[in-house]
């Protein structure tokens, strides 16, 4: 989904105008890692938006131009899958199950897997992808420590007791992590959040490879695949979208709410509600508290020009 593709971007680090330079005005709102992140997708007709900025909200092309779909739905697909697994399962961390999640189901759009090391490498120094130069602002990886890992395995990643997927590994290396923090943040010091994450959470070694999906964690709150997310929103109307790692408060309401009647947005649009749910930062709020505040808000109002959706987006800011 284009979305988390959007709020992905390297808004809180030094790079943020690489970014700037090659996005549409619409969705090029500077800010840091506590800011919302707001874009509004337009619709077919009109001229007030940039040239290249209108596109029918719900059929408007994904980020990358193809909507990936990696999950298997099939009983026996879902068996031949595990059968060709060579090594032992894998327990995904709650942050690895996430991106597990949104790569299986298109969310990180055109991303067929994990990161190898060539690809990491390119995110990490012109913010694109390899190959079709695509915009991407950092890189998704898979972590371990584990040394039977290598290229030629095939690994079934599992959580809380369930398979959630299967990675043809293609690569495995040790990444040179300061690099990667000061290319992904511009800080390479403990007192960086996401620098505490690459540096002390995650592991050694990271792999890369194919994906295939074959289910989803079991959450709390209500989460939709992208393409179902795509089909709720009208095809005819703008809709504006407003992302958030926080809890909601008074100040994001305002800022959403008040954004339908912006001078470049068409009478009669709606607002997408799209906060993050899964992990933040160590000092946040718990994302299931902040989905409850969602909610509790989402009751009040009952307004038809308010969609909600909930990601389950670990946060890499």
């Amino acid at each position: 989904f284009a979305l988390t593709m959007l709020a992905s971007c390297r808004s809180a680090a030094r790079h943020w105008h690489k970014a700037a330079a090659v996005l549409p005005k619409a969705a090029c709102l500077p800010g840091s890692s506590q800011a919302p992140f707001m874009a509004a997708i337009p619709r077919t007709t009109g001229a007030r938006f940039p040239s290249g900025a209108r596109g029918m909200a719900a059929s408007a092309k994904p980020h990358g131009g193809k909507l990936v779909n990696l999950m298997v739905t099939d009983p026996k697909a879902k068996e031949d899958a595990i059968k060709k697994c060579n090594v032992a399962e894998f327990e995904l961390s709650e942050r690895q199950a996430c991106d597990v999640e949104l790569l299986s189901t298109g969310a990180f759009s055109p991303l067929d897997g994990f990161m190898n090391e060539d690809v990491w490498k390119h995110c990490l120094d012109e913010m694109r992808l390899k190959g079709s130069n695509v915009l991407f602002g950092l890189p998704v990886v898979l972590d371990t420590d584990r040394t039977d890992l290598v290229a030629g395995k095939t690994v079934a990643l599992k959580f809380q007791g369930e398979v959630l997927a299967t990675l043809e590994i293609e690569s495995a290396w040790r990444p040179d992590k300061a690099y990667e923090c000061d290319k992904s943040y511009g800080f390479t010091t403990l007192e960086h959040p996401g620098v505490r994450m690459i540096s002390m959470e995650r592991k050694s070694i990271y792999i890369g490879g194919k994906l295939t999906g074959l289910g989803t964690p079991k959450r709390v709150y209500p989460v939709l695949p992208p393409a179902a997310l795509r089909e709720t929103l009208p095809s005819t109307k703008d809709v504006v979208a407003f992302q958030c790692r926080n809890p909601i408060h008074r100040a994001h309401y305002e800022l959403f709410i008040r954004a339908l009647d912006a001078p470049n947005v068409e009478k009669g649009s709606v607002v997408l509600v799209h906060p993050t749910c899964g992990p933040t930062q160590e000092d946040d709020i718990d994302g299931v508290t902040r989905y409850l505040t969602y909610e509790v808000l989402k009751k009040e109002l009952k307004d038809e020009r308010v969609h909600w959706a909930y990601l389950p987006y670990s946060m890499h800011m």
